[in-house]
């Protein structure tokens, strides 16, 4: 997948040819060339490594909602996004939604907004996952059908790059004709998807679904819990 992105924008709003933005990223200008029209793939590594070199943030390098090859915007020079956080202070924001997800029957869901972004330390988040940081929700799960793995109020992040079925009894955040829950899934034969709880008194007993019923947002890769 290419992501559209706005290192060209920046590194015109600054004055810099591409040999001056290349030098600072540790790379050559053609690579620059190539990463901003989109010839090559846009890691998380190239993103940060823009991001540094341009002292902007690392969602600032992605264009809001441009993928698939989809154009970036063009960020004019008076008007570059607001610095919200820094690779240089070590943090970067991720969007936590105003969101409760069941660990039970599933909850119905209409509209997810958005909160205040979160700030997560770069390193912590690069030891959970290499994608993107934009491509990763913080929501809050309630329940206790995941019990004792996952308790009600504890805040899970969730990697939504990973939205097939690609961990063997993983946790995934999914929709299940409209209904959200956090449920472990397993492979359970050709089109079919197993949906698990932890604690089978509170959340009842396993099931299979078709898995074209089954929307996948996102695989849980990290929770953490109040004392």
């Amino acid at each position: 997948m290419t992501i559209a992105n706005n290192i060209a924008a920046f590194r015109e709003a600054k004055g810099w040819a591409r040999p001056e933005l290349a030098k600072r990223m540790g790379t050559t200008p053609q690579q620059v060339e190539r990463l901003e029209k989109g010839q090559r793939g846009l890691s998380s590594e190239w993103i940060e490594k823009a991001a540094r070199a341009l002292s902007v943030t690392v969602g600032d390098i992605i264009t809001p909602g441009a993928a698939n090859g989809a154009p970036a915007h063009h960020v004019e020079p008076d008007r570059l996004p607001t610095r919200n956080a820094s690779a240089e202070d070590g943090t970067v924001d991720i969007i936590s939604l105003d969101l409760s997800v069941s660990m039970g029957p599933g909850t119905l869901i209409e509209d997810m907004i958005e909160e205040e972004p979160v700030k997560w330390d770069i390193g912590h988040l690069r030891i959970l996952t290499r994608s993107p940081f934009h491509q990763l929700r913080q929501i809050r799960g309630i329940g206790d059908s995941m019990e004792p793995t996952l308790r009600t109020g504890d805040r899970v992040l969730i990697d939504t790059a990973e939205r097939t079925l690609n961990r063997i009894h993983g946790i995934y955040w999914i929709d299940h004709f409209g209904a959200h829950g956090l449920k472990r899934l397993r492979a359970a034969g050709h089109g079919r998807i197993l949906i698990a709880s932890e604690n089978k008194v509170a959340g009842g007993p396993d099931f299979e679904v078709d898995a074209d019923d089954l929307r996948i947002h996102g695989r849980a890769i990290w929770f953490g819990r109040e004392l």
